[in-house]
């Protein structure tokens, strides 16, 4: 076999410089680093070695031939030029990856036709059967890369991607690729003469278990079982049996001589267990100490002044990339850096986190950071130095927003309490540059974050709105799981009711005499408008006694003050089935028989066309939504232009004497009192008395309106 072979290994990126120098450790020679690999040279005990050693190659492909790639049609005859019957059987299955694409070869299953019809038109030329292709587990992967015009086609040595070290048979929700994690402990500073190595955050044990085989010198490829090269016609299994044998005997060597300890912790007893196995596979049962502890309680396991060398705590905090969890996500943060800051002093540390902005709450100071990347997902490595001195920094940012918070909250809680509401706002961009509302439902707090105006950077204006929830879980009596974050910006049609990641966070709340079940988290809205709880209470002084119809019902809970106040019969209409049935359940929570009161649903507009004026309300509750184009729906709906139409249909349905309150959210919302003349109805303005307290900032945030017939 030539001893001048032309390789090349494949990387994540950011892994590039740790993987140049690993193959120039191994023995590689003229090694040149590129975007996510390294080309290098070496014979075939070479090729073997980084197969066998690298921790951070994805794969390793031998360059079998190239050509130039400016017409599709000239490819198969350009492949066929290769000798592939010295490559492998034709009795072997193959596959082809195929990357990249050109004005002609626009797709990569086109390009893989192309060479897998260049490969099998050799084998005929030479009177060979033809080999055929397999998906599923193939003995032979051929890698072809289009670079503009320039096709270049491998022979993958690797088979299965290298990251598959074989050890780890389950894993997390989160896991990282070991080959990440082995480029994270490196980055860390382990080496086969680290002493102490701790995670906090240990999950199934990858960060330890690839630290581990770099302290007791094992190759990672030891425990795989397959390789890219078994079915190849040059491979040489003496020479690859020596490879083997003399990487085991490194490991019993390294496994004599280390002292290294090794310390994980997880909240999650499963990953802990799995974590134990995983370490058992790898024959390292014993070398770790596994224990279940939260990390913000963790304490060092060794006195930091009594090593050789200062001990290394290195891990992969939760990102908290599903929506609502970035509350506790940044509270973790904060409170694992002032862990980090009190209880480990004399210790280095590493932190791979998904946002740099995350690594901010901890408040430590790093001494380097990297840009790495876990699949897709652009993560941030970040080193510190614990051994000199960690002053406590943050932005100078005032104190004008704390002392607004605590101001709200202390005058805002009396108010809610002598009011008889336990749910209310407590912050609504009080502060322009904090642009968020902050609702409290009892013990549980939602912030609902508004668009950022588009002349301030979308780093500013995160780094904002998580110095507001900073300043929130320092400055208020809420703790970290019981806060939730909402993103709130305009929405269309049928954006405005889309349902979030499901979490389940429920709380029943309090409003004067009735009590209604919200959902914080898996919603837009939590299914109580709090601007409008005066119009609510309006409601129920109407109702004793009347037929009350509440048009765009939403959760009914304008029904159930109505029912509660002493209503005949409450009819409520909406077009989700979802929120009806939410209605139902808030009359059963507040103990209403619904014999007499109906939920029907149907689209309003239509539900009103059909109407006979025969049947008529003493009281109407109309609150459409500002914009709505749902599918269902039979018309699109602007509360501005269809305002007039909608007063008229529910008119016909009023009694002489009844009452339409008529409310909605559009902010610059003008009544056309022309038209209701010529319906014959007149308006009274109750906006202003109906914005409580808790929104008294905001004069805009709804419209209110009594409507009645001339008399």
């Amino acid at each position: 076999m030539s001893e001048n072979l032309q390789l090349f290994a494949t990387c994540a990126k950011g892994l590039e410089p740790l993987l140049f120098d690993e193959l120039n450790e191994i023995g590689a020679t003229d090694v040149r680093q590129t975007l996510a690999g390294c080309w290098f040279r070496g014979d075939l005990a070479l090729a073997y070695r980084a197969c066998l050693w690298s921790r951070l190659a994805s794969r390793v492909l031998l360059k079998l031939g190239e050509c130039e790639a400016l017409r599709a049609d000239a490819v198969p005859e350009a492949v066929a030029a290769t000798e592939w019957e010295t490559v492998f059987s034709s009795n072997r299955t193959f596959i082809i990856d195929f990357r990249g694409q050109n004005r002609d070869i626009r797709h990569t299953q086109f390009g893989a036709q192309l060479v897998k019809d260049g490969i099998v038109d050799r084998f005929r030329e030479i009177g060979e059967s033809r080999p055929s292709v397999s998906k599923d587990q193939p003995d032979i992967r051929i890698n072809a890369h289009l670079n503009k015009d320039k096709l270049t086609w491998y022979l993958d040595l690797s088979g299965d991607s290298l990251h598959r070290r074989g050890y780890r048979q389950e894993q997390g929700t989160a896991p990282l690729r070991e080959t990440l994690a082995a480029g994270v402990v490196l980055r860390a500073g382990v080496t086969r003469n680290t002493q102490v190595i701790m995670d906090p955050f240990c999950g199934s044990g990858t960060l330890l278990l690839e630290a581990a085989m770099i302290c007791y010198d094992r190759a990672p490829g030891l425990t795989r079982r397959g390789w890219g090269f078994e079915a190849w016609l040059a491979h040489d299994a003496q020479l690859w049996q020596q490879q083997l044998e003399q990487a085991e005997h490194r490991h019993q060597q390294a496994l004599e001589e280390s002292a290294v300890r090794f310390y994980g912790s997880d909240t999650d007893p499963k990953m802990l267990a799995i974590a134990e196995q995983n370490a058992v596979r790898l024959g390292l049962a014993g070398k770790c100490e596994w224990q279940m502890k939260a990390a913000d309680q963790i304490t060092s396991p060794v006195i930091a002044a009594e090593q050789e060398q200062p001990p290394l705590l290195v891990c992969n905090p939760p990102y908290g990339e599903r929506l609502g969890e970035e509350v506790e996500t940044l509270l973790l943060y904060r409170r694992f850096g002032q862990q980090l800051r009190q209880q480990f002093q004399g210790w280095h540390a590493a932190v791979l986190a998904g946002d740099e902005q995350l690594l901010k709450r901890m408040k430590l100071r790093s001494s380097k950071k990297y840009k790495l990347y876990n699949g897709a997902l652009e993560t941030v490595l970040a080193l510190y130095d614990l051994t000199k001195e960690q002053p406590e920094f943050t932005q100078s940012q005032s104190n004008d927003l704390a002392n607004r918070l605590r101001k709200n909250y202390q005058k805002l809680e009396k108010w809610a309490a002598k009011e008889g509401v336990s749910a209310w706002r407590l912050y609504d961009a009080d502060m322009p540059e904090y642009n968020a509302a902050v609702d409290v439902y009892n013990d549980f707090l939602v912030i609902q974050e508004y668009a950022a105006p588009k002349d301030i950077p979308e780093a500013i204006a995160k780094e904002r709105l998580w110095f507001l929830l900073d300043t929130l879980a320092q400055e208020l009596p809420f703790n970290a799981d019981k806060m939730t974050l909402k993103v709130r910006q305009r929405q269309s049609g049928k954006q405005q009711y889309q349902k979030q990641q499901p979490r389940g966070l429920t709380t029943v709340v309090n409003e004067y005499n009735a009590q209604f079940v919200v959902n914080l988290s898996d919603y837009l809205d939590t299914g109580l408008f709090l601007d409008h709880r005066w119009a609510r209470r309006e409601l129920a002084r109407l109702s004793a006694g009347k037929t009350v119809l509440n048009l765009f019902a939403y959760t009914c809970t304008a029904s159930v003050h109505a029912a509660l106040a002493g209503a005949s019969q409450v009819v409520s209409v909406d077009l989700s089935k979802t929120y009806l049935n939410w209605g139902e359940d808030n009359f059963q929570l507040n103990k209403i028989h619904s014999r007499q009161h109906q939920f029907i649903q149907a689209d309003c507009l239509t539900w009103l066309r059909e109407q006979r004026p025969q049947q008529r309300f003493d009281v109407i509750f109309l609150d459409p939504p500002t914009f709505s184009n749902s599918k269902r729906m039979d018309d699109v709906l602007d509360v501005q232009k269809d305002h007039p139409l909608l007063l008229k249909l529910a008119a016909r349905l009023l009694k002489d004497d009844g009452v339409i309150l008529f409310s909605n959210n559009k902010r610059r919302f003008k009544l056309d009192e022309e038209a209701l003349s010529e319906l014959y109805l007149k308006a009274e303005d109750l906006t202003q008395r109906s914005i409580p307290l808790d929104f008294s900032r905001n004069k805009n945030i709804h419209h209110l309106y009594r409507i009645t017939s001339f008399d």
